[in-house]
């Protein structure tokens, strides 16, 4: 049982799609999370299915739909850091890595996850990585909380086999309604892949895996800072 899991991921949806199964357990749990989303996803391509938003829209409708996201998953703390979406990685290391060291100053969890800083396809999802990579290396090992990394990507079979996977599907409900509620970014592929799982039970079948496990590596903080992560000013 964790005190307190943190959740950092750049955009509002990462929550859900990536973690939202492993949120549910904890709050059904008892267990707080805080989601601390960097940006407000005002870049998303998806604008619904129908259209529904526009890119001036954009911002204020993707904070609304992962508020509703949050209010199911039992997501009570949510926080931005107010990055622009698609901006992560040009934000100043130090600035990023003080806005993620006051949190968790503040909230002392036990637990974080993040994307992995190299098998996260999505820039910003590396770039953030990164950033709590090195904000949670710089604090004493004996005070530091354990680090699960989310990874995915056609080359993440170079991680090897994932270090935890939660079996999810008693809670596989509330994680589908929390992705439904982010419409704007999931009705066009969820209406896509009922329609595949309609003609091919196979598809259903793998989806339904897929939907239900959540897989994670452990960062061990004894390994070298990866490659091409850069070290935030006065962190070692």
């Amino acid at each position: 049982m964790e005190r307190h899991v943190l959740v950092v991921f750049p955009h509002p949806d990462d929550e859900s799609f990536a973690t939202g199964g492993t949120i549910a357990r904890y709050t059904q749990a008892g267990v707080p999370v805080t989601y601390v989303c960097a940006t407000r996803g005002e870049m998303g391509r998806n604008m619904g299915m129908p259209i529904i938003a526009t890119r001036e829209s954009m911002p204020a409708l993707r904070e609304r739909e992962l508020r509703e996201a949050c209010r199911i998953l039992g997501i009570q703390d949510l926080r931005f850091l107010g990055i622009r979406d698609k901006t992560v990685e040009f934000v100043d290391p130090a600035v990023l890595d003080g806005q993620l060291e006051a949190i968790i100053r503040e909230i002392q969890p036990s637990l974080v996850i993040t994307y992995h800083p190299q098998y996260s396809v999505h820039p910003d999802h590396m770039a953030l990585g990164a950033a709590v990579v090195r904000t949670l290396r710089a604090i004493p090992a004996a005070k530091r909380p354990k680090l699960y990394l989310r990874a995915f990507g056609s080359n993440v079979d170079e991680l090897g086999e994932p270090d935890v996977v939660l079996d999810c599907s008693d809670v596989l409900s509330i994680k589908m309604a929390a992705i439904q509620a982010h419409r704007s970014q999931s009705a066009a592929s969820l209406a896509d892949l009922e329609a595949q799982m309609a003609r091919d039970p196979k598809v259903r079948e793998e989806a339904m895996k897929q939907r239900s496990e959540e897989r994670y590596w452990i960062y061990r903080f004894d390994d070298e800072l990866p490659a091409g992560i850069p070290k935030a000013m006065g962190n070692s």
